[in-house]
């Protein structure tokens, strides 16, 4: 609520918040998956209620499911709900593709499940086609983002391949959409990541991406995946992705063309 408060009062252009649990599988009335209150909800439903906001983009890119999150907006318009994350990992039988919202939220949830081994260049490619134009449709007040690190080719809780340069330039796909819809109003809150000896140059990368400071830290572990496929989309990659921007196109002029 402190960051909200920042942002909204323009005390900062944008925050990073280091918390810890993470809090995106939190439902309403239940703890599970490591989180015990959902922060990017509490923090959205504060924005909501102290600033009136009634347009919020919620941007989760944790390598699990956000089902705390859907569920506690699944009948809300206000509330643009995107989750990018693998699919049938956690929690099972969460995160869809046809699980779009309810009644008059029909539509606000948008899930895009990626398959195993989604690295940079596919994730980007989800942000560009599909999650950047939905967002200058809905046109938010307000953007926050669910950063899980844990789609990190080293994390032992997914199979995702994204690599800290990947992260930066995910949170500056970001970034730039905050200061053309929301006057850069953009709040980034930790939420996973389980590889203790990486995720810590993945986070620096989106604070680097979020401050526009390149700090000298270099990532010592880049030399040893040279030789991976990290700026290739798969076949399977792009089927996913079609299939992702046919569902949501139902709901979303911006994707019919």
């Amino acid at each position: 609520m402190r960051a909200v408060d920042a942002v909204m009062r323009g005390e900062v252009d944008n925050a990073y918040v280091l918390h810890r649990p993470p809090g995106h599988h939190a439902e309403r009335d239940k703890g599970m998956g490591f989180c015990l209150f959902n922060n990017v909800a509490i923090a959205a439903r504060y924005a909501q209620r102290a600033y009136g906001l009634k347009r919020i983009a919620i941007v989760d890119w944790d390598v699990h499911h956000g089902n705390g999150t859907e569920s506690i907006f699944y009948d809300d318009p206000e509330i643009l709900f995107v989750s990018l994350h693998q699919e049938n990992n956690y929690p099972p039988e969460r995160g869809h593709l046809h699980d779009t919202g309810k009644g008059a939220g029909e539509g606000y949830t948008m899930n895009i499940p990626l398959p195993a081994g989604t690295s940079d260049a596919g994730y980007l490619e989800a942000l560009r086609t599909i999650v950047a134009p939905v967002i200058r449709q809905f046109g938010p007040e307000l953007i926050l983002v669910s950063a899980g690190q844990d789609a990190s080719l080293f994390d032992p809780l997914g199979r995702m391949m994204v690599t800290a340069e990947g992260f930066y330039h995910m949170a500056k796909e970001m970034h730039a959409l905050a200061d053309e819809c929301c006057q850069g109003r953009l709040i980034a809150c930790h939420e996973g990541g389980y590889s203790a000896a990486y995720v810590p140059f993945c986070t620096l990368r989106v604070i680097e991406a979020l401050s526009g400071i390149r700090s000298v830290v270099e990532d010592p572990f880049a030399p040893t995946f040279q030789h991976l496929p990290t700026q290739v989309i798969t076949r399977d990659q792009r089927l996913h992705l079609q299939l992702a921007k046919e569902q949501h196109a139902k709901h979303w002029t911006v994707l019919q063309t």
